[in-house]
């Protein structure tokens, strides 16, 4: 099925080898059965961005196909960044609007930064059953660390349990791998995921500890994690999708990647700011 935008073509890509995408003409039904929490694993990419009058009936649409409690999340199918009618018909109603960009590297592209630390080591962990607990265990505090606001650690916890199970079944079959950064006694102080599907290796979570920021980890890691993407794991290009007011994004530019998409999405959850303004689920938030 086509999905035109690489950054919402990506984050199918990442998805578990259990989710079920189906086309329904105006839309696309994306659907994760393992982690039904999981915002951006179970919601909507609609082919156009929403119009006056759009709320109730893509509602109707989410609750009939994936209806979920914890979540409403829509896209839509844009790479220029056109948000439609989302700030009065979702965000008026307690939705988060999220615009991102989608930053892309060739191989040829991606270079080293000239401050990245030598003070670690990346290394990838092993993703067999059983094996390298406490590096996967670390890793997962790295991103329970960088939780946004709004998600408790317990439910941000449960989330990152269930996707880390997810992964690890993909990293086994060969489909890239997570990679953190070490100190000299061994302290896992951040890490991110390289998922490759079909030659396109989609970052997944980069986060790097609060003590340990502002020292070229991250763009050590970055660079590091995108080369073993492209040799151990046949990536033809490198994708990266953050937040437009990220202020990693000049370090990601600063790496060889290039912004070539603008996409957006709306997300509603009973912690999200402005929760209580939805008319029928505030009374939940």
């Amino acid at each position: 099925m086509r999905i035109r935008s690489l950054g919402y073509a990506t984050d199918v890509d990442v998805l578990p080898t259990g989710a079920i995408i189906e086309d329904r003409g105006p839309f696309v039904v994306v659907r994760s059965p393992s982690n039904p929490t999981h915002y951006w694993g179970n919601f909507l990419i609609f082919r156009e961005p929403p119009v006056e009058g759009d709320r109730e009936r893509w509602e109707a649409h989410f609750d009939h196909e994936i209806c979920a409690r914890s979540h409403i999340a829509f896209g839509w199918d844009v790479i220029d960044g056109d948000v439609g009618a989302a700030a009065a018909e979702f965000v008026a109603a307690g939705y988060e609007l999220q615009e991102d960009v989608v930053l892309v590297a060739e191989p040829e592209e991606l270079r080293a930064h000239a401050r990245a630390s030598d003070d670690v080591v990346i290394r990838a962990l092993d993703p067999t059953p059983g094996v390298d607990e406490a590096g996967w265990d670390a890793a997962t505090r790295v991103q329970v660390e960088n939780r946004d606001p709004g998600h408790t650690e317990a439910d941000h916890r449960a989330f990152v349990d269930a996707r880390t199970a997810d992964r690890r079944r993909r990293f086994v079959a060969g489909d890239g791998a997570w990679f953190v950064a070490e100190t000299a006694d061994g302290e896992v102080v951040a890490g991110c995921g390289v998922v490759v599907t079909e030659g396109r290796g989609r970052f997944q979570s980069v986060d790097t500890l609060e003590a340990w920021r502002n020292r070229g980890i991250a763009s050590r890691l970055v660079h590091d994690a995108g080369r073993a993407a492209i040799e151990r794991f046949g990536a033809e290009r490198l994708v990266i999708v953050a937040d437009s007011t990220y202020h990693a994004l000049p370090l990601y530019e600063s790496l060889g990647f290039v912004p070539r998409e603008r996409t957006a999405g709306v997300c509603w959850w009973p912690g999200a700011t402005n929760a209580s303004r939805h008319p029928q689920r505030g009374a939940v938030a």
